[in-house]
């Protein structure tokens, strides 16, 4: 099993990396090999929406997108972690998912996706939908744990001191981990689920 991590956070040790290296350690406890990719520090423009993806298979644009995307086919599940800011995930990051999901023309069905979100207070729950949309239009299940995937901190470390965060990511990488292990058995046994050619409709018509 392998699980791509992609940080949104601008900062290398920030409360976000907390929250996703206690993921880390719950899946190096049980076999899932881990990569944690930070984008929150680079340099990335958003989408433009100009279709050459769908002709050449990658974006446009040739930067960190480019090199997620085969990251994220090979992995089993992908997790998608952001501070917040004004209610919402931090914008690179928001950047960096519209142009991997859009540019990347393999089959996500059934990798298993989660997201987490940090904030000092407030937020936290609009985020949290916010970075789930991804995953529900791409037949992605979306792993929960006992409480909305949150953690709290403002300045650096401080998420350290929120034990129930803290939990809540340990029990979301146990249960994204056993939602994993049972779907490549049901892969094995019953294949994916039957699929229909895509209907694309307009509201105009």
């Amino acid at each position: 099993m392998k699980v791509l991590m992609i940080n949104g956070s601008p900062r290398k040790d920030g409360n976000t990396s907390i929250a996703l290296e206690e993921m880390g350690k719950t899946f190096e406890a049980e076999g899932v090999e881990t990569e944690i990719f930070r984008v929150g520090n680079q340099n990335v423009r958003g989408c433009i929406a100009c279709g050459r993806c769908g002709e050449t298979g990658k974006c446009v644009f040739d930067d960190v997108v480019n090199e997620l995307a085969p990251k994220f086919q090979a992995a089993d599940g992908l997790v998608v972690a952001s501070p917040v800011y004004y209610a919402s995930a931090n914008a690179t990051l928001i950047a960096v998912l519209d142009r991997l999901f859009y540019s990347s023309h393999f089959d996500k069905t059934m990798k298993v996706g989660a997201s987490v979100v940090c904030a000092r207070r407030g937020g936290c729950s609009a985020t949290f939908d916010e970075l789930n949309k991804y995953f529900t239009i791409s037949n992605m299940p979306v792993a929960s744990s006992q409480y909305w995937n949150s953690i709290h901190g403002r300045l650096p470390g401080e998420a350290e001191m929120d034990e129930e965060g803290k939990q809540t990511m340990r029990v979301l990488a146990r249960n994204m981990t056993f939602l994993m292990k049972s779907i490549a058995l049901g892969k094995e046994k019953f294949g994916l689920p039957k699929t229909e050619q895509r209907v694309s409709t307009n509201f105009i018509r």
